[in-house]
């Protein structure tokens, strides 16, 4: 699907223009300039963006030359307008890559810019959905793909089927689109990547928040499957038990459970597994959980019925969830206990509960290529620069709190941080401040929301560990004993259990849950030997912890995925099977990878890892070197018959 990404005629008057201006972002609004002028001498003038900085939108320059940027701005948008806004011809390749670096202060090198070409899609063009005229639609629609799961992975899944014309089915155990942000409805629930790259590349949305909160997110998702046509496809309420290989038939065997537990079964040549990581809510075993008379649940299986206001209330678990919840919280409860097994470190974001700007939302509107140039700006801080940081250096001195000099600068950075929001209280200031390097758990993000709710009078932040729960509340083992009418556990997901609890049976009767146990591993995080036309989106080693959005990265797997499904059914065979030996080499040099990484570094525990230290879930891969070993399938990988 070819969309038009031209932006929406200017007819507004010049006070308008300018008052929407005052919102812009000036790196990217220089670019539009651009496009509308047909002059790329900016580029050669004395205004040039500093290096770009996650979070910071104006290249660091001062305010004077924000301004004379506007007042520039203001009288190309009048012309543009007057002219009946007719655009000039777009700029020429090389000056688009001589845009790209001048925007972001530094050098883009040549390996990164196609893939940065491709993310922005100035031409308006989908460059990540696949051309299939060669494939004969005979071929096409005898062959069936099974799609497992209708959060964002599936969806896109379905929508690239779709375009393809190919026949295919998703099944989603829930009764609605959206996965995660069907599923996690707690009180303060949003994305912690940028919204204007957290969407799809191929379709942009018009944000009310920067980070959105879980009901946005969720129209989103019901929006795309409604306008790319491809809701009819997806059967709700069913969830897959298990999945056999007859390798005389050449096809899968699907058993479903429907809601009401009857059985269906369904026949398929290929499965595409989007059931994702974070979605198997994981409670701890803790003593006496059993005697608690009060409510109980986990975070993602949100309790709405239950009237948290005046209550003495428990949340068990400082993660990316409690983060969210506990601040709305306790604006209700009389009183609210977090229990905490470590401190995470977290990322000053100021806008991290803010609304896009009515003039912004213009800009995004009516600024030709304003909303790509914009993407662009998110993207490129947050891509592969973060990466160096993280590479354990063994000669560091200072391995117990870092694992290298950028590594001990962040860590610098993020606990001036904590001081300046929680340094009038030393007792919670140690408490929030950890031992372990930086990033080598999940980073968080505080607008001043979380550190100010542990400030709260009406709550308690516990440290030293939970004893036992009992009918009333939650013993610590100090002996304190924290009365609870309501115990919420924030305590994360079976993220080592991937494609669990469906039993998947490959050739020889391979089982995969007995293959992989506590040790996942995938080529590329996408196919396993002896499970032939299986394709696992955000598989093992594939979690984004560095840079990216994980939809960035779902949609390198997908066309992964279509190009592995195009070459099978372009060589006339019927099934694809990855080679043990690529497979092999590949995790080979994923382990050597991952072991120089900060996630491996011992001083830690976090879902990344299994039960014996190896990290399981997160990718090491630069996003340029991902993206490269997926943009097409090299069939010599596999075993064809």
């Amino acid at each position: 699907m070819k969309r038009d990404l031209r932006a929406a005629p200017i007819t507004a008057d010049d006070a308008i223009i300018a008052r929407a201006l005052e919102s812009a972002s000036i790196p990217t609004l220089m670019m539009s300039l651009i496009h509308v002028t047909g002059d790329a001498s900016l580029l050669r003038g004395p205004i040039r963006p500093q290096r770009a900085v996650m979070g910071e939108v104006h290249g660091g320059l001062p305010e004077a030359e924000r301004a004379e940027v506007r007042r520039q701005a203001l009288a190309a948008l009048r012309a543009y307008r007057d002219r009946g806004c007719k655009l000039p011809p777009p700029p020429e390749l090389k000056t688009v890559r001589e845009m790209m670096s001048f925007m972001v202060g530094e050098p883009v090198p040549d390996e990164y810019a196609p893939m940065m070409l491709e993310e922005m899609e100035l031409d308006g063009e989908d460059q990540r959905a696949l051309r299939w005229d060669g494939v004969p639609e005979e071929r096409r629609s005898a062959f069936h793909v099974l799609v497992v799961g209708a959060g964002m992975s599936g969806i896109l899944a379905a929508i690239r089927l779709e375009q393809a014309g190919i026949p295919y089915t998703v099944v989603e155990k829930n009764p609605a689109v959206g996965g995660t942000w069907y599923e996690n409805r707690y009180p303060g629930c949003r994305v912690d990547v940028a919204n204007h790259f957290y969407s799809y590349s191929f379709e942009p949305n018009e944000w009310v928040e920067f980070f959105s909160q879980r009901n946005e997110l969720f129209a989103y998702f019901e929006r795309v499957v409604r306008d790319y046509g491809v809701r009819d496809k997806i059967r709700f309420e069913r969830e897959v038990t298990s999945a056999s290989w007859d390798e005389d038939a050449g096809r899968w065997d699907v058993r479903l459970r429907t809601r009401d537990g009857g059985e269906e079964r369904i026949s398929a040549n290929a499965i595409v597994s989007a059931v994702g990581q974070l979605n198997r809510p994981s409670i701890p075993d803790l003593p006496g959980r059993e005697r608690f008379a009060g409510p109980s649940f986990h975070s993602a299986e949100w309790d709405d019925a239950q009237e948290l206001r005046g209550k003495n209330v428990a949340v068990i678990g400082t993660g990316a969830s409690a983060f969210q919840l506990v601040p709305e919280v306790a604006k209700q409860a009389a009183k609210l206990s977090v229990f905490q097994r470590s401190p995470a470190w977290m990322t000053p974001n100021a806008i991290y509960h803010a609304k896009v700007s009515d003039g912004k939302k213009w800009l995004l509107r009516h600024l030709p290529a304003y909303a790509r140039w914009y993407r662009f700006l998110l993207f490129w801080p947050g891509s592969d620069g973060l990466l160096p940081s993280l590479v354990i250096d063994p000669s560091w001195p200072h391995s117990e709190r870092s694992v290298n000099a950028l590594n001990e600068e962040q860590r610098v950075m993020f606990t001036a941080y904590l001081a300046s929001q929680v340094g009038d209280r030393p007792e919670l200031l140690a408490k929030v401040t950890p031992s372990y390097p930086p990033f080598g758990k999940r980073m968080l993000q505080d607008n001043g929301s979380w550190l100010g709710a542990l400030k709260r009078e009406n709550v308690d932040l516990v440290t030293c560990g939970i004893r036992e729960i009992t009918k009333g509340g939650v013993t610590d083992n100090d002996g304190v004993h924290h009365p609870a009418d309501v115990i919420v556990f924030a305590t994360g997901f079976h993220t080592n259990k991937f494609l669990w609890p469906m039993r998947v049976t490959g050739r020889g009767g391979a089982v995969l849950s007995e293959r992989w146990g506590d040790d996942p591993r995938a080529y590329l995080g996408i196919t396993v030997p002896d499970f032939p036309n299986l394709f696992c989106l955000y598989g093992p080693s594939t979690n984004l912890a560095h840079a990216g959005s994980i939809i960035f990265h779902s949609e390198c797997q997908v066309r992964y995925a279509m190009s592995c499904l195009k070459g099978l059914l372009e060589s006339g065979k019927r099934t694809m099977d990855c080679r043990r030996d690529v497979h092999d080499a590949f995790n080979a040099k994923l382990d050597e990878t991952l072991a120089r990484m900060v996630w491996s570094h011992p001083g830690m525990n976090s879902w990344y890892k299994n039960a014996k230290g190896r990290v399981i879930a997160t990718s090491p891969w630069r996003l340029v070197d991902y993206w490269g070993w997926t943009r097409d399938a090299n069939l010599a990988d596999y075993r064809l018959s």
